[in-house]
């Protein structure tokens, strides 16, 4: 993925969140978790995970473009079930820091 660049990727709970169910108990949990290691394991997804005390989560993501990202959060279980909807999609430029390689 050399082509690839950085980008923010905000995510908020959809109409089938059952609120007050532990997110582990939520529709296939496992294959969502599953599914975002696969991810990571491409070098796709750096880093992702829940905004304590919100409804939100975020990924920071590698790909060359928003379609790029659009597709392969489409394959998630818990977008196609509306448990996750993409919100924000913005490239991210790092000024202060590092972000390592996936893996």
């Amino acid at each position: 993925m050399s082509d690839a660049r950085l980008y923010a990727v905000m995510r908020t709970r959809g109409g089938a969140w059952k609120e007050g169910v532990p997110v582990e108990q939520q529709y296939d949990y496992r294959g969502h978790v599953d599914y975002i290691e696969k991810l990571r394991g491409e070098g796709f997804i750096v880093a992702a995970g829940g905004l304590d005390g919100t409804k939100d989560a975020l990924l920071i993501v590698r790909a060359k473009d928003e379609h790029d990202i659009k597709v392969k959060l489409e394959w998630d279980s818990w977008t196609a079930n509306d448990l996750l909807r993409t919100t924000l999609v913005a490239p991210w430029t790092v000024r202060v820091g590092s972000v390592g390689t996936a893996g």
